[in-house]
C-alpha cells in the first residue's frame, strides 16, 4: 500500500495530482481568487479522486500551523472598524480559520504587548487595522508571520497596505455634481491633519480643474461633526449665497450643511445639492432628503485584506507598497430629487 492510499490526502497531494501550485490548489477548493474554471474543474476533480473532504482541506489549509490569524487593531469601538472586522472575519470564516482580537487603543505600548501575545500564540499571520488612513508606523521587516496593514498604511514600502482610495472619491463626488449642471461647489471638509481630508480635496480639484472650474471660495477645514458642518455653511451661504451644490468630507459634516441650508429656505437638492461621504448609513438615510455619499467599501476592505493574509499563509507572493482600493458613488436624494 502507497504512503498516499495509508494516510488522509493532504492539499499537496491534490495540487500535484492536478498539476497545480498548493496556492491554487486552496483558492480553488475554497472559491477564492481568480481561478480559470479549467483549473477549478481540474482540481475538484483531483480532490474527489483521493477523496479529498472539506473537512480535510480545512486540515491542509492549516497543516503544520495553528489555524489562527491575529487581527490588531488601534480603535475597536471606531465607527470605521467594525466594517472592516466583518469582513476580514466573514473570510476568515470561510476558511475555517481562529482569530485573536486585539485592541491597542491607539497605545504603541500597548500594541506590542499585545503584538508579542499573539507571536507567543503562533498565529499564522496578522493584520493590523489603523484608526485613519494616515501612515503608521511598521511593526517591522523580522517577523516571523507575514502582516497586511489596512485602513491605515503601514510607512514602509516594503509592507503590503490596503487602503481606500481618497483621491478617487473625491473625484467621483464632483463628477457627480458636475454631470447634474452644478458649477458653484463649494467644500466642508475635516480636520486638515488628516491624510484622508487632504487627499479628497486633492481627487476634488483634479475633477474641477479636468472642467475648467474651481471651488467656490477655498475648502472650509475644520473638525468631523455636523456642527461645523452648521456653521461653516452659514458662512459659506453669506459669503457666496449662489453656490449650487456644496461637497462634504463626512457624512457628519454633510449632515449639518443640509440642516444650514435649509434653515436658509433654500431646497436641496432643487437649489443646493449636497454630497456627503463615508457611506454612514444611519446618518445618510435618517436625513430628509437622504444624503448622497462615498462608499469606501470597507467591508470589501477587511475582507481583501485577509485573502492576502491567506495568499501570504499558501505561501504566495502577496507583494509590497500601498494598494488604494475603489470606492462607489451612493445616489440619494440629496443631490437628485424623487420625481
Amino acid at each position: 500500500m502507497s504512503d498516499q492510499n495509508a494516510r488522509a490526502a493532504t492539499l499537496r497531494d491534490v495540487a500535484q495530482r492536478a498539476g497545480v501550485s498548493l496556492a491554487t490548489a486552496s483558492k480553488a477548493l475554497n472559491d477564492r481568487g481568480d481561478v480559470a474554471y479549467a483549473t477549478r474543474e481540474r482540481v475538484r476533480a483531483a480532490a474527489t479522486q483521493l477523496a479529498f473532504t472539506p473537512n480535510v482541506v480545512a486540515r491542509g489549509l492549516i497543516a503544520g500551523r495553528s489555524g489562527t490569524v491575529g487581527l490588531l487593531t488601534s480603535d475597536l469601538e471606531g465607527r470605521f472598524m467594525i466594517p472592516i472586522l466583518m469582513g476580514a472575519e466573514d473570510a476568515f470564516g470561510a476558511g475555517r480559520i481562529n482569530v485573536f482580537l486585539c485592541d491597542a487603543r491607539g497605545d504603541a505600548i500597548r500594541e506590542q504587548h499585545h503584538l508579542q501575545a499573539l507571536l507567543s500564540r503562533r498565529v499564522d499571520g496578522i493584520i493590523v487595522v489603523g484608526r485613519q488612513t494616515d501612515p503608521r508606523p511598521s511593526l517591522g521587516q523580522e517577523l516571523p508571520v507575514p502582516v497586511v496593514y489596512a485602513y491605515a498604511p503601514s510607512d514602509d514600502p516594503r509592507d503590503l497596505s490596503l487602503t481606500p482610495d481618497n483621491g478617487a472619491g473625491g473625484r467621483l463626488a464632483i463628477e457627480h455634481l458636475l454631470s447634474l449642471g452644478r458649477t458653484r461647489i463649494a467644500h466642508v471638509t475635516g480636520d486638515p491633519a488628516y491624510a484622508a481630508a487632504q487627499d479628497r480635496v486633492t481627487g476634488a480639484r483634479d475633477a474641477l480643474s479636468a472642467a475648467g472650474l474651481e471651488f467656490v471660495g477655498e475648502p472650509m477645514f475644520s473638525e468631523w461633526s455636523e456642527h461645523w458642518g452648521r456653521d461653516a455653511t452659514r458662512a459659506l451661504l453669506e459669503r457666496h449665497p449662489d453656490i449650487d451644490a456644496v461637497f462634504a468630507g463626512s457624512d457628519q459634516i454633510a449632515r449639518g450643511v443640509l440642516d444650514a441650508v435649509q434653515d436658509t429656505g433654500r431646497r436641496v437638492p432643487d437649489d443646493v445639492a449636497i454630497i456627503g461621504y463615508d457611506n454612514w448609513e444611519t446618518l445618510a438615510t435618517g436625513s430628509t432628503p437622504e444624503i448622497t455619499s462615498i462608499d469606501a467599501g470597507l467591508q470589501d476592505l477587511g475582507r481583501q485584506a485577509a485573502l492576502r493574509v491567506f495568499d501570504a499563509i499558501d505561501g504566495v507572493d502577496i507583494g509590497a507598497g500601498t494598494h488604494h482600493l475603489p470606492v462607489r458613488l451612493v445616489i440619494r436624494g440629496s443631490t437628485i430629487a424623487r420625481r
